[in-house]
């Protein structure tokens, strides 16, 4: 008799086990489920693709600072750099107005 019940258990136990596992596998294999992990991984991609930047930002000014060492160069803080003259020379104005009633 001992041994119907245990073995009784032992089933009963095994399939509500199985049945809790199987579930929770088809729970995850639901679209929004695979939208949400895929969000995730795509936030925690763009985290890591920022402190990328940051970091080769960083060595980009370390570099820099070396190199001007380096050649002698007087070293620029980068926030007090000044943005150049434009190159372009002014275009010539038209000879005459532009009408647009001309084109049609």
């Amino acid at each position: 008799m001992f041994r119907r019940t245990f073995w009784f258990s032992t089933g009963v136990a095994a399939g509500v086990w199985a049945t809790t596992k199987v579930n929770r596998k088809l729970r995850q294999l639901t679209p929004e489920s695979l939208a949400a992990r895929a969000a995730d991984k795509a936030v925690e991609a763009g985290h890591r693709l920022k402190e990328f930047a940051l970091d080769v930002k960083a060595g980009m000014a370390q570099r820099e600072e070396e190199l001007n060492g380096a050649l002698g160069l007087q070293s620029q803080d980068p926030h007090d750099r000044e943005l150049p003259a434009p190159r372009r020379p002014e275009a010539p104005g038209p000879s005459r107005p532009y009408n647009r009633n001309e084109d049609h």
